[in-house]
């Protein structure tokens, strides 16, 4: 199992926004495409209250880079996309990391 890490740092006031898109749209693309989610999670304490941090599940790198690019190329998804950021860029910044869990992980 592979964990994908990815941080959305939003523009200044635009993390509802990306809420309502994932809640609206994204979520149901990810099911679609056979994108398993581990968590979402917003910043409590830490640099900025404007982040959205999640996890993907993936069996492996090839997986992910299949139904990734599947959900990518969606015309439901880059329609939508374009919509939500009609009033302005939501994302600035995406950081991503692909994490392998040890042997001693509570996850496997």
């Amino acid at each position: 199992m592979i964990y994908e890490l990815r941080v959305y740092h939003c523009a200044p006031g635009r993390l509802p926004a990306l809420h309502q898109r994932f809640t609206q749209v994204t979520l149901a693309l990810f099911q679609k495409h056979g994108i398993e989610q581990a968590g979402f999670f917003t910043t409590l304490v830490g640099a900025s209250n404007q982040t959205l941090t999640y996890m993907l599940k993936w069996d492996s790198l090839a997986e992910r880079e299949t139904k990734w690019n599947a959900f990518a190329g969606d015309p439901e998804w880059t329609a939508a996309r374009a919509a939500s950021e009609a009033d302005g860029v939501i994302v600035e910044r995406i950081e991503n990391s692909f994490l392998a869990p040890t042997a001693y992980s509570s996850v496997n």
